[in-house]
């Protein structure tokens, strides 16, 4: 299976997804609408979004059924970074390429992008849920409540801006939480929407947060002639977290080996997250 593959082909249909759940530029406060839009176009490689129509097909679903966790992921994925490119957290001025939101429009404009955006995915989560769905969709809500507050992607950026991680464990817990919960939860919502079980989903989860942790070395690994801060770049040199990086690869894909051929779109998107050359 090859991961770019399924990351172009599903890549069209995301964006009209995205495009579709958010407001039109020119609608009302225009501003704000821009500044929304600003850093959700051009996205990324969309890996999230791919990973909760991965996540759906793992459990015997349709890929589609999963475009509303799609949308909602990447939307709380793309407020994190608006949020952590703000002055008050990392004060980045270039992010996919061109200027950060409070770069392009004021640092006013992008917290309440940010804002926007991270209440536009629950409400993408939720629309349009017919009777025999509703029951999956609020425990999506639930699970992406939990994965982007202060359990989750908030409470690992406060440890990591206050430079809490200082050994290993400590790291790991950062990424656990600021990356590998929105990977997790990705993958949980989409298999959700396409109906599966607890314990099928506790598999998905324990599998999403292991390539969570290692997706976010493969980052460290990728800017490691950088300022490394919360990093096991820095905790275990370079051999040292490419190593902790495949043990935990091996440790996700060992826990979706019983999903057989239905599992492999899956399995390739985690390979390519962490073994990825840029």
């Amino acid at each position: 299976m090859d991961a770019l593959a399924y990351l172009e082909t599903w890549a069209p249909r995301i964006e009209r997804a995205l495009d579709a759940a958010l407001p039109k530029a020119s609608e009302p406060p225009a501003r704000l609408h821009a500044a929304m839009r600003h850093l959700v176009f051009p996205g990324g490689k969309r890996l999230r979004p791919a990973l909760a129509l991965a996540g759906a097909e793992a459990v015997g679903g349709q890929p589609e059924i999963a475009l509303p966790a799609a949308v909602a992921v990447e939307m709380v994925h793309t407020y994190s970074l608006v949020h952590d490119d703000l002055p008050c957290m990392d004060d980045d001025a270039l992010r996919r390429g061109r200027p950060t939101v409070h770069v392009a429009f004021d640092e006013a404009t992008a917290v309440l992008a940010g804002d926007a955006l991270l209440t536009a995915a629950f409400a993408a989560l939720v629309a349009d849920a017919g009777p025999g769905d509703s029951a999956q969709r609020l425990a999506a809500v639930r699970d992406l409540a939990h994965a982007a507050g202060a359990a989750g992607l908030v409470g690992g950026q406060v440890d990591d801006l206050g430079a809490a991680a200082g050994d290993a464990a400590q790291v790991e817990s950062v990424h656990a939480r600021k990356s590998a919960a929105l990977i997790a939860v990705s993958i949980v919502a989409g298999a959700r929407l396409a109906g599966a079980g607890e314990p099928v989903l506790a598999r998905l989860a324990a599998a999403g947060r292991a390539a969570g942790i290692a997706f976010q070395i493969a980052d460290d690994l990728l800017d490691a002639d950088e300022d490394e801060g919360c990093s096991l770049v820095r905790v275990l040199g370079l051999d040292g977290a490419r190593a902790r990086a495949q043990a935990l690869l091996a440790e996700a894909l060992d826990e979706l080996a019983s999903l057989g051929a239905a599992g492999e779109p899956l399995r390739a998107l985690l390979r390519y997250a962490v073994t990825r050359d840029r």
